[in-house]
């Protein structure tokens, strides 16, 4: 056998820009600089005459697109279930950062580029692919959110066309049909939630510990699995916190600037938002999320603050509940704060 046969294959990095309609693709050889570019279909076609168009390369690819939802999703799992190709979901915030040290242009072909550069420079974490259940889960937790917030906004026109007289009867009555109508669809929405979770006995048990935690009920406890469940099971809980955006972000330089510590905002929207609720009841009803709230306002932290840490502390209570499989425990959480 000859030593050129016994070489490890070259390694060739991708970036994929993804939108609704097209894929804009860039790759570079590792022993070179420029860029071989396309563009395909952002359809179950174009995803096989892409990967048909890496494969070409005769070359191990790794490839790096960032997290845009549904418009992702389907070209992830295409590209995990192909051979030959690493591939890397990220979070656009952190690509975004990383873009800045590069180009100033923002355009399909520019960011497609720039994850080609971020394949061949940054630390690959490969992504892993959540289960079945979980991305149903996922998609119709997501689809209540819409709703709900879909629900406040007719409520709150519902409430202003009150107090105005020059809005008719009809659009007022218009309103209200269509606030019950969206009444019934999350009602049905939430019910399909809950059948889909007990058809799997693993979402069923952290259901059941979700809801065993003050502050979380039925309709918290459904959208916060939603996001947490397909969450690769090896994260830490350090990595839980990012991916959720609620870890703070230290703003200091010298011995001048010492501005306060904010949360990043730098994970997931829906996941906050879905702790936000449940971080209001264990501010009132968990004892121990109490008084850790009344410690931190008693160290000047705003009111907002205050509520954000709870909703850490939250997650921090879901993790532990969900790798123990032990029922949520306040003095394991906050050992010695009621007594101290």
């Amino acid at each position: 056998m000859s030593k050129q046969s016994q070489l490890k294959p070259a390694l060739l990095f991708c970036g994929i820009d993804v939108s609704a309609k097209t894929l804009a693709v860039a790759v570079q050889p590792e022993q070179a600089e420029g860029f071989q570019e396309r563009q395909f279909a952002n359809s179950a076609t174009g995803h096989r005459q892409m990967i048909a168009w890496l494969w070409q390369r005769g070359e191990r690819v790794r490839v790096s697109l960032e997290a845009t939802g549904i418009y992702s999703l389907d070209l992830a799992l295409a590209l995990d279930a192909a051979e030959g190709l690493e591939l890397a979901v990220l979070n656009p915030k952190k690509v975004n950062r990383f873009a800045q040290t590069l180009s100033r242009s923002k355009t399909d072909k520019a960011d497609a580029r720039v994850l080609a550069q971020y394949s061949r420079r940054m630390e690959f974490v490969a992504w892993k692919r959540p289960g079945l259940n979980a991305l149903e889960l996922r998609a119709i937790s997501r689809h209540i959110a819409t709703l709900t917030q879909e629900h406040a906004r007719l409520n709150n026109r519902l409430h202003a066309s009150a107090g105005s007289r020059t809005t008719p009867r009809c659009v007022r009555d218009d309103l209200k049909r269509s606030l019950a109508g969206l009444h019934k669809r999350l009602l049905r929405l939430r019910r399909e939630a809950v059948a889909l979770i007990g058809k799997h006995p693993e979402l069923q048990r952290k259901f059941l510990h979700l809801k065993a935690i003050t502050g979380i009920a039925e309709t918290s406890a459904v959208q916060l699995l939603g996001e947490l469940a397909g969450l690769d099971p090896n994260m830490t809980v350090r990595q839980w916190v990012a991916h959720s955006g609620l870890d703070p972000a230290h703003r200091t330089s010298g011995t001048s600037v010492r501005l306060p510590s904010r949360i990043s905002r730098h994970g997931n929207p829906l996941l906050r938002r879905a702790l936000y609720m449940p971080a209001l009841v264990a501010v009132r009803f968990d004892p121990h999320m109490k008084a850790f709230y009344a410690t931190l306002l008693q160290r000047h932290k705003s009111k907002l603050q205050a509520l954000l840490a709870v909703a850490r502390k939250l997650l921090h209570a879901i993790f532990g509940v969900f790798k123990s499989n032990t029922p949520y425990n306040g003095d394991k959480l906050f050992p010695n704060l009621l007594t101290s």
